[in-house]
């Protein structure tokens, strides 16, 4: 269990909100590290891991002719999986990963791009992070080491995401309620 893991169940529990995950070259190693929390079923309400390319748009909704267009690992296709899967297993955020961990290139994309998104909610806070984000990652290692980076790095976006959102009178509130976290 990560910190990251830790870190985002906490805050998602304080803020009364929940998450759904949709993964593709991480294979369900996302939902794994935020499961690995005790608490986790408090915001964690479930995953899909759309390995293959038409399950992208049966299970998650991505559009069939981005797909056919681009591919799988492209940063739109990201971004409509986190929507897709917050629309279908109803949470408050949706993150979503897709890319390449090797050993092989994949739809013309060379090892290590990754593709992260987080979608949440619409919020009237001026300034807020809310809605989506996707951010592309060039990342180097092994099949093992992308695919965990990855992990990190859509955990990191959505931390981001969801701090970005809370004013200062916010956080420490959090602080107080959660004996100084």
């Amino acid at each position: 269990m990560s910190s990251k893991a830790t870190e985002l169940v906490r805050l998602l529990t304080v803020r009364g909100e929940t998450l759904a995950v949709a993964e593709s070259l991480t294979g369900g190693l996302v939902a794994a590290e935020i499961t690995s929390v005790p608490g986790a079923s408090k915001v964690f309400r479930g995953s899909v891991t759309a390995y293959a390319t038409e399950l992208k748009h049966e299970l998650l909704g991505v559009d069939a002719t981005l797909l056919a267009q681009r591919g799988a690992v492209d940063s739109q296709v990201a971004a409509q999986m986190a929507t897709g899967v917050r629309k279908a297993l109803g949470a408050d955020w949706g993150i979503a990963t897709t890319g390449v961990a090797g050993p092989e290139p994949q739809d013309g994309r060379p090892v290590g791009t990754v593709f992260v998104a987080v979608d949440g909610p619409l919020t009237s806070h001026p300034g807020s992070a809310g809605g989506g984000k996707v951010e592309a990652l060039r990342l180097n290692g092994s099949r093992a080491e992308i695919r965990m980076e990855s992990v990190r790095s859509v955990l990191a976006v959505l931390l981001e995401q969801l701090a970005g959102e809370q004013t200062g009178n916010e956080r420490a509130q959090d602080t107080e309620r959660n004996g100084g976290f």
